[in-house]
């Protein structure tokens, strides 16, 4: 696939987005889900895609505060859908549950959404958010995160 044929391809595959209006979606903005310890915040993000893509996957950057297991310490995002296409290494994936050219980025927006709901400690990017959030009283977790939530409110309009 060449690099216009890629620019392409995303340039649909954003105005697809927009068509269906993704509702934790907008404009680089993922809202914390309902029920959730980050509901109500509102984060911000980068999407950044390689001149290969679809063959590649993109990379995902919170660039608003966020305490996640599966968000580093500098807001990079590690989910299986994010991983390079191909065999896990280190068996914690199958090869279904990583990057397929068939994503979109309504796909990676969805997923981003699931990790809030939903964090995995299996193979953290922040041990010490995994560590907190793993306690049976994780009150720490809990408190960090309110605070980035509260501070993401601050700062949505900036």
């Amino acid at each position: 696939m060449t690099e216009l044929q890629s620019a392409l391809l995303l340039r649909r595959q954003l105005a697809e987005l927009e068509k269906n209006s993704v509702k934790a979606f907008l404009q680089s903005l993922l809202i914390g889900p309902p029920d959730t310890l980050y509901e109500g915040g509102v984060f911000k993000a980068h999407l950044t895609f390689p001149k290969d893509s679809p063959l590649r996957p993109p990379k995902m950057k919170f660039i608003t505060e966020i305490w996640h297991p599966n968000v580093d310490k500098n807001g990079d995002v590690c989910i299986s859908i994010l991983h390079e296409p191909g065999e896990d290494k280190d068996g914690y994936e199958k090869p279904e549950e990583r990057w397929l050219p068939r994503h979109t980025v309504e796909t990676i927006v969805i997923s981003g959404i699931s990790m809030l709901a939903d964090p995995s400690g299996d193979s953290p990017a922040n041990a010490d958010a995994a560590k907190e959030w793993r306690k049976d009283t994780n009150v720490e977790f809990k408190r960090k995160v309110a605070h980035c939530v509260r501070k993401s409110q601050e700062t949505a309009l900036e």
